[in-house]
């Protein structure tokens, strides 16, 4: 499937509909969710969810979460971006990784991770009646967006809220990335963000 086409042609049925819904954003960083604020947010008004318990050392979470609060008050949008952050705790990855702790990148350890964070999401959008909910996650060319759409698909039938297909690396989406972190100075991490992918990244250094 190509979900950016996909993507296109629900934004222009919103256009054609003269609506503009709301949209429940999972978000990991700062740099990942600056191209998909800006592409998205002449559609949606939007809302952040900063839920993230993959993420390790408790430093570095707050690194990022920081960051990205530093991003949105200095970027120029035609709203204001509101950040709901969920509780940080990294038992919650750790029991969905389980077993899975010495499988590689973009394996089921990381489909486990995209489908927690994404659980939450959705839940998070059906209690507080969003129209939509996504994540940016697919901006990454080190994750899979073919399982991200599906996860999103499966939990759009389950809980009866839209889930906004997306494949945010089309249309130079990762490239236009780097230009805004460059542009507004946002700390870029070397590592995807959990104990494993930060254990294989000392080891190349």
């Amino acid at each position: 499937m190509n979900y950016q086409i996909i993507l296109e042609e629900t934004l222009e049925k919103i256009m054609k509909d003269g609506l503009r819904p709301s949209l429940l954003l999972h978000a990991c960083c700062g740099p990942c969710s600056s191209y998909v604020l800006e592409y998205l947010s002449d559609y949606f008004d939007i809302t952040i969810l900063y839920y993230n318990p993959n993420i390790y050392p408790e430093d570095e979470y707050l690194r990022r979460k920081n960051e990205l609060k530093k991003f949105l008050s200095e970027f120029k949008l035609n709203q204001k971006i509101k950040i709901i952050e969920d509780n940080y705790n990294p038992i919650d990855y750790d029991q969905a990784v389980l077993g899975l702790e010495q499988l590689g990148e973009k394996s089921q350890r990381c489909y486990n991770c995209y489908a927690l964070r994404m659980k939450k999401t959705c839940e998070y959008a059906k209690k507080y009646n969003y129209d939509y909910f996504t994540t940016t996650l697919s901006i990454s060319p080190y994750k899979v967006s073919s399982w991200i759409n599906e996860i999103g698909a499966i939990l759009e039938k389950k809980y009866h809220v839209k889930y906004l297909y997306a494949d945010f690396k089309k249309k130079n989406g990762y490239k236009r990335s780097l230009e805004l972190s460059k542009e507004y100075h946002l700390y870029r991490q070397d590592y995807c963000g959990c104990k494993y992918s930060k254990e294989v990244q000392e080891k190349r250094a």
